[in-house]
C-alpha cells in the first residue's frame, strides 16, 4: 500500500536549511586539513566480492614474503588515502610523570597514575592508569583506551591480575575529541596531517606503547591492545600499523572496524549510516563511496591482514546486529588467508557470545584465554575459529598463494 505524506513548504525550507548547515559545518571542519580533492569514481573498478589482498597495484599477484611486504605498504597507503587520513609520525619524546601510586586492597596489585606528555613542546598530555600485579615483572600488558566510558570493572581487573597481566587504561578522547572539533587535542599540534579521529586515537595507543615498552616492569614483547566499539575500530588500526603490538583485540568494532563494508548482516550499520553520523571518524574521501561500496578499493579484511603474522583476536556479540557480527566473521575468514600465507593460521581467532553491544566478562575471559595461548604458550581447551552461522555467504573466490 502506498503511503502519502503532505509536506508544507515551510517544512522543506527548514529541512534544506538544516542540510546546508551540516554541509557547511563539515566543510569548515575539514578546511583545517588537506582534503586531497574530490574523487572521480569512474577510475575505480567495480569489485562485487571482497577484493584480493594479494593483488599488487601493478596487476601481478604476491608470490613471496618479499612481495607481501611490498603489498603491505600498498594496502597501508590505500587505507590512509581513502579511510583514515595520514597519521603524524612518532614524536620521539613521550615522557611519563607519576602522579600517584597506591596498593589496591584485596587485588594483589598496585595502581599508578601517570601523566604522559609528548609532541611539539610537550603540549599534548593525557593520563594513564596502570594496574600492576605484585612483584617485579616484567608483566605482559593489556592497553585499553576507553577510559572515557569509565574504568575497567574491578572483577575484570582481578581476572587479569590473577593471570599476571597488568592493565593500562587511558582516555582516547584526551588525544582527540569524539566530535568534529579539531581545535583541541592533537590536531592543532600537527596541522599538516589529514588524519581523522580513528587515526588520531590509534596514534594515541601507539604513544602509550612508546611509554610502556621503556619500563622495566613491562614485558615489551607481550603488549596487547583492546577497545570496544569505536575504541575497537581504533585498536584495529593501531595494531595493524604498530609491529610492537603482539596481540590486537577489537571488541564489537563493526563498520569501519572488524566488519565488512560489502557484506552486511541483518540490521547492520553500513558505510552510509556511519559516515553520516560520524563523518569526523574518517577522512572525507570515504563518504564518496556511499552508494558505490563495490568500488571501494579495499574492505576491512585488508586492515586485519596487516596485523599478520602477529596475533589478532576479535570478540563479537550475536545480538549486536548493528555491529555486523556476520560481516566480522566473513572478514575474519578472508584475513585468515593472509595469516595462512605467512604461516600464522593459528594466530588469528574470533569468539562469539550471546548478548548485546558491550565488552563484558565473557569477552575479557576469551581474550585472556587467547592471550595465554598465543603469548604464554599455555594450552586452552577453547575453540577460537568457530563461526555460529549456518550460511556464511561466499564473499570471495581467491585463495592464499601456494607456498
Amino acid at each position: 500500500m502506498q503511503r502519502h505524506m503532505q509536506v508544507h513548504s515551510g517544512d522543506w525550507f527548514c529541512r534544506w536549511v538544516s542540510i546546508l548547515f551540516i554541509v557547511l559545518l563539515v566543510s569548515n571542519v575539514w578546511a583545517q586539513a588537506p582534503s586531497g580533492g574530490a574523487l572521480d569514481l569512474g577510475k575505480f573498478p567495480i569489485i562485487k566480492n571482497l577484493p584480493d589482498p594479494f593483488l599488487l597495484n601493478g596487476g601481478t599477484r604476491v608470490a613471496t614474503r618479499a612481495d607481501w611486504m611490498k603489498r603491505r605498504e600498498e594496502i597501508k597507503e590505500l587505507l590512509f588515502q581513502y579511510q583514515y587520513g595520514h597519521m603524524a609520525p612518532p614524536p620521539g619524546n613521550v615522557k611519563g610523570s607519576e602522579i600517584s601510586a597506591q596498593q589496591v586492597e584485596g587485588l594483589g596489585a598496585s595502581e599508578r597514575q601517570i601523566l604522559l606528555s609528548m609532541g611539539p613542546a610537550q603540549k599534548l598530555t593525557f593520563r594513564l592508569i596502570l594496574t600492576v600485579p605484585s612483584g617485579d615483572g616484567p608483566f605482559p600488558v593489556i592497553v585499553k583506551g576507553d577510559l572515557c566510558w569509565g574504568r575497567v570493572p574491578s572483577a575484570i581487573l582481578a581476572a587479569a591480575i590473577k593471570r599476571d597481566y597488568m592493565v593500562a587504561e587511558f582516555d582516547r578522547t584526551e588525544v582527540a575529541l569524539d566530535s568534529a572539533d579539531r581545535a583541541k587535542g592533537v590536531y592543532p599540534l600537527y596541522p599538516d596531517q589529514d588524519w581523522a579521529a580513528l587515526a588520531a586515537w590509534a596514534w594515541g595507543y601507539q604513544r602509550v606503547v612508546d611509554y610502556l615498552v621503556a619500563q622495566k616492569f613491562v614485558d615489551g614483547k607481550r603488549v596487547i591492545v583492546t577497545g570496544h566499539s569505536r575504541g575497537g575500530k581504533a585498536v584495529l588500526l593501531a595494531g595493524a600499523l604498530d609491529e610492537r603490538i603482539a596481540l590486537t583485540a577489537p571488541n564489537g568494532s563493526g563498520c569501519g572496524g572488524g566488519g565488512c563494508y560489502r557484506i552486511q548482516g541483518e540490521k547492520s550499520e553500513d558505510i552510509g549510516a556511519i559516515t553520516a553520523r560520524f563523518p569526523y571518524w574518517f577522512h572525507p574521501r570515504l563518504a564518496s563511496f556511499v552508494g558505490h561500496v563495490d568500488q571501494l578499493p579495499f574492505d576491512q579484511h585488508y586492515l586485519k591482514a596487516l596485523v599478520a603474522p602477529r596475533s589478532l583476536f576479535s570478540t563479537e556479540a550475536l545480538g549486536d546486529l548493528w555491529a555486523n557480527p556476520l560481516g566480522s566473521g566473513v572478514s575474519y575468514l578472508a584475513a585468515k588467508e593472509v595469516f595462512k600465507f605467512l604461516g600464522a593460521s593459528s594466530k588469528v581467532g574470533i569468539h562469539y557470545r550471546e548478548g548485546k553491544h558491550e565488552q563484558n566478562a565473557e569477552d575479557w575471559n576469551a581474550l585472556l584465554d587467547f592471550a595465554d595461548c598465543q603469548l604464554q604458550g599455555k594450552p586452552s581447551g577453547a575453540a577460537f575459529d568457530k563461526l555460529p552461522f549456518s550460511n556464511v555467504p561466499e564473499a570471495y573466490s581467491w585463495k592464499s598463494p601456494a607456498p
